[in-house]
């Protein structure tokens, strides 16, 4: 199986996590469920006890248009596929320019900017099993119940690139700061925004070491220079902890946090100081 050795405190968009070498995923065969797949890592946090990591191949990193649908391997950059929509003229993703990511975690998590989400152009998914139709997943807000890995993904092809809508996203981000981050660090509660929570609850600029609640968006935890793992988890569990104290709303992370001890349904960080 070929490999390739990543430092993680230079791939990742956290500029946290050890160096590994990481198998590469070049067909099914090779793939079993002890490994947790990931792409470009923009938003994960990688621990220092991470699971089996697999990364897919090349021979994923694709773009073409079959039958009137426009299909992309799993492995392909978001913004090479914003490059081929504006310079083929194809509409309604235009958002993926400033959405950075490759497309096997743009569908995984169903990413996207407010409304503007990657299953809304959707058509099937391929995987491992077999070809899924957009009706046989169960998704939502920055959810998907996909559990094995994502080949290709087909997308419902129209033309009229938008240059206004770039315009649009791109003011949309501009709040965001540019210190390593991994996005958004937890979700929106339904009907209120975790950055409001989190401002609330006295967190915004809340430094410990190198890692530090942002002061230009409290929802974005980053990384000043060499920023550790434990303290970046610290931040997290005590934002969950007074925004549950103060609101009673638990904030549900939007970074994949790869570490065994905290992944899981008896993980400190889903249930550590929730009832106080």
């Amino acid at each position: 199986m070929q490999t390739k050795q990543v430092n993680f405190s230079k791939f990742s968009s956290m500029r946290i996590g050890p160096t590994l070498e990481i198998p590469l995923l070049e067909d099914c065969l090779s793939y079993s469920e002890q490994y947790y797949i990931i792409g470009s890592c923009n938003n994960v946090l990688i621990g220092t006890q991470p699971p089996k990591l697999m990364m897919l191949g090349k021979k994923y990193d694709y773009i073409k248009i079959e039958d009137d649908v426009l299909k992309i391997g799993a492995a392909t950059p978001s913004g090479k596929v914003a490059s081929f929509c504006k310079k083929n003229n194809i509409a309604n993703f235009e958002f993926l320019s400033h959405l950075p990511g490759k497309m096997g975690g743009l569908v995984y998590m169903n990413a996207g900017l407010k409304e503007y989400e990657i299953f809304n152009y959707i058509l099937s998914i391929q995987t491992c099993s077999g070809n899924k139709r957009k009706e046989e997943v169960e998704f939502g807000y920055r959810y998907t119940n996909i559990n094995e890995p994502i080949l290709e993904v087909g997308l419902a092809l129209s033309y009229g690139f938008d240059e206004e809508k770039v315009s649009m996203f791109k003011k949309m981000r501009s709040n965001q700061p540019s210190t390593p981050s991994a996005g958004s660090c937890f979700k929106n509660p339904e009907g209120d925004y975790a950055g409001r929570l989190i401002e609330a609850v006295g967190l915004k600029g809340m430094r410990i070491g190198e890692m530090e609640f942002s002061t230009e968006h409290a929802n974005f935890l980053v990384n000043h220079k060499d920023g550790k793992f434990e303290d970046a988890i610290h931040l997290i569990q005590e934002a969950q902890k007074r925004v549950f104290k103060e609101f009673g709303i638990w904030l549900e992370c939007e970074i994949a946090v790869l570490d065994e001890r905290y992944m899981g349904a008896g993980s400190p960080l889903l249930k550590a100081n929730r009832s106080s």
